[in-house]
């Protein structure tokens, strides 16, 4: 039974339960609706369309929380980064939460931000934001944001290169060496 369903459930935050719902839903691979997610959180029909417009909004919403849920992954346990190292366990988290969450993962990257969604279009800055500051941290003398562009692109593609079955692994511990090592690989290049 869904945290939501038919349990009395009486919500201080309809948008938080909706997206909770939501959340529940894509994660358990479970299609969803506006209805559905009503239906899940356990309130009308109409009640998700005080805060989504349609799903596309909603999707939008939820690929918001997945960014900020990964930044928070990015950061936990973390000092600022002060060497290669560090920053090539920012790309294995990075690919780590893509692996443990690739419903989400997929919902955040599927579509093109679109500039009329701010919230999302700052969602996704405020990650390239982060992977600058980590990397001007590092190396100071270089282009932050072009460099946070390269290792963003690395990861990500590292990732969906599992996600997509391209590269097999048979441990959490393999695909984390492996995204390491090309990290390391890059980074390690002079010019």
């Amino acid at each position: 039974m869904s945290t939501f369903e038919k349990s009395g459930y009486h919500h201080g935050d309809l948008r938080a339960a909706l997206l909770s719902a939501a959340m529940e839903m894509l994660e358990a691979g479970e299609p969803f609706s506006l209805r559905a997610v009503a239906r899940r959180a356990g309130v009308s029909q109409t009640a998700p369309y005080r805060h989504f417009k349609d799903r596309d909004a909603l999707e939008s919403a939820l690929a918001v929380e997945g960014f900020r849920d990964l930044l928070t992954h990015l950061g936990e346990g973390r000092n600022p980064p002060t060497s290669r190292q560090d920053l090539a366990e920012f790309a294995v988290s990075y690919v780590d939460f893509a692996l443990r969450r690739p419903a989400l993962f997929r919902v955040m990257f599927g579509k093109p931000c679109d500039d009329a969604d701010d919230e999302r279009v700052k969602a996704a800055d405020a990650l390239h934001e982060r992977l600058a500051e980590a990397l001007d941290q590092v190396f100071p003398e270089a282009d932050a944001s072009a460099l946070a562009s390269a290792g963003w692109g690395l990861a990500h593609g590292l990732a969906c290169l599992y996600l997509d079955g391209k590269l097999h692994a048979t441990s959490s511990e393999e695909v984390a060496e492996r995204v390491r090592s090309a990290f390391l690989a890059i980074a390690s290049v002079d010019s």
